[in-house]
């Protein structure tokens, strides 16, 4: 709704004039400069071979703003109209630098072909609204040049991203999704499938009440989903151990946990005691397999050892909050 709203504030390609379609093809090749060199800024400590890519990339954007200023001044002269891409309807919205600092190599290398194929576009709606053959023809060639890119990109990473330092930066972006995503999420899927399958099986037996077995998994499932996040963001700042920034794992690892004490909470939902506890578990067998596969998927567990680990771990808590819950 807000988008629509402000979009009627925008202006359609189709009412530029020929000046301002070359003002704003300037102020865009000067933008995608700036983020190219921005990639390269966020890149240079981890991946110093992409971030050479993307410098290289940063020049070629400034060699096409050059030669569409020079355009500009031989048939507008020195005044330039400021117009740029948020003024005009059918342009992506570009990441601020603050997000873009967080960007994974793989998603930075997927903007930039957002960006190419974008530039693309607009050179060739571009060309088609001037009657000037010499800037039709330079619009023309810049489309041909923003659609080569891809070839462009792809000689650079050749030149400065070879096949071992390539596969070593993506080894290096893989062990940094594990560190900073699944094994903080893992540690808070064990947590909260395990630590609160005593505390619902104590209640529903001890109760034989649905409802106030739900409230007691719900209660057990959320404290536990904010004691894991808090801890797992506030004891360690991921600069000196690499495993990136607190916030993510804390996220991950609180929602996971949350997760995994809800998926066995919510079948007491289900008014009939015996169908709820039934349902409760078979999700909680689902629970302990989906964990003993993770572990074995990427942390390299031995899946029948991760499943022995897992199962047997979780059998004996649920047995005790079953015996509890009967004493």
């Amino acid at each position: 709704m807000f988008v629509r709203l402000f979009s009627r504030f925008k202006r359609p390609l189709s009412s530029l004039s020929e000046q301002e379609v070359l003002a704003l093809a300037i102020s865009s090749e000067e933008d995608d400069g700036r983020i190219y060199q921005a990639y390269a800024q966020a890149l240079k400590g981890r991946y110093p071979d992409s971030a050479k890519v993307f410098e290289d990339m940063a020049e070629v954007e400034n060699t096409h703003k050059n030669m569409l200023i020079d355009m500009h001044r031989r048939r507008f002269g020195e005044r330039i109209p400021l117009i740029r891409r948020e003024h005009v309807n059918g342009f992506l919205a570009r990441r601020p630098d603050w997000l873009r600092q967080n960007l994974s190599l793989d998603a930075i290398r997927r903007e930039a072909e957002a960006m190419e194929t974008q530039a693309y576009n607009f050179y060739v709606e571009a060309a088609k609204r001037t009657s000037d053959a010499s800037t039709r023809q330079l619009l023309g060639e810049l489309a041909l040049a923003e659609q080569g890119h891809e070839d462009v990109a792809r000689m650079l990473t050749d030149k400065h991203v070879p096949e071992g330092v390539r596969r070593k930066e993506d080894d290096t972006a893989y062990r940094q999704f594990l560190l900073t995503y699944v094994q903080p999420g893992l540690a808070g899927l064990m947590d909260g499938s395990v630590s609160t399958l005593a505390p619902i099986f104590a209640a529903a037996f001890a109760t034989q009440d649905t409802w106030q077995t739900f409230l007691v998994g719900l209660s057990a499932s959320v404290g536990a989903g904010i004691s894991m996040g808090f801890t797992e963001a506030a004891h360690d700042d991921g600069k000196l151990s690499g495993r990136g920034s607190p916030l993510k794992r804390g996220l991950s690892c609180g929602i996971m946990t949350a997760l995994g004490g809800l998926g066995h909470a919510l079948p007491y939902l289900i008014p009939h005691f015996w169908t709820a506890t039934i349902m409760a578990g078979i999700i909680v067998f689902f629970e302990l397999w989906a964990i003993a596969f993770i572990q074995n998927k990427y942390m390299e567990t031995p899946f029948l050892r991760a499943a022995f680990q897992v199962v047997i771990g979780g059998s004996l808590v649920l047995a005790a909050g079953v015996l509890i819950g009967n004493a």
